[in-house]
């Protein structure tokens, strides 16, 4: 058991290093990832912000903010992937990534606008 236990702790401090000594050509967290994730989150509150001239719902402008940063995302991808640059799952990612919290930071931003104004007072008959 020790021995088994051993070889663990050794492949664990072996593995690392020879993985670092790879050179990832699509890391994780490069520049590339923050513009995917700040145009994605961009593109979301934007189209949350239009969509609140069309309805009062908030679901459906969360729906229409996520659906229209995520097809953004996947367009740019499959230009990539037509040979017009580098498709990534990792841009992707981040894409999914900025889209949700574009989403979230709209509605959390109209729900305590709401809140703010108080109850909506009818609109007096002409």
């Amino acid at each position: 058991m020790r021995g088994a236990l051993v070889v663990a702790c050794v492949a664990l401090l072996i593995v690392p290093g020879a993985h670092a000594q790879q050179q990832d050509t699509d890391p994780w967290f490069g520049r590339d990832k923050a513009l995917h994730f700040a145009a994605s989150a961009s593109i979301a509150v934007v189209v949350y912000a239009g969509a609140s001239f069309q309805t009062d719902s908030r679901p459906k402008r969360a729906i229409a903010a996520a659906s229209v940063a995520l097809s953004a995302g996947i367009a740019k991808e499959l230009w990539d992937l037509s040979g017009h640059g580098d498709a990534s799952w990792r841009d992707l990612t981040w894409d999914v990534i900025g889209a949700t919290t574009g989403t979230l930071v709209a509605y959390v931003i109209d729900w305590a606008v709401s809140r703010l104004r108080g109850p909506a007072s009818p609109v007096p008959a002409r």
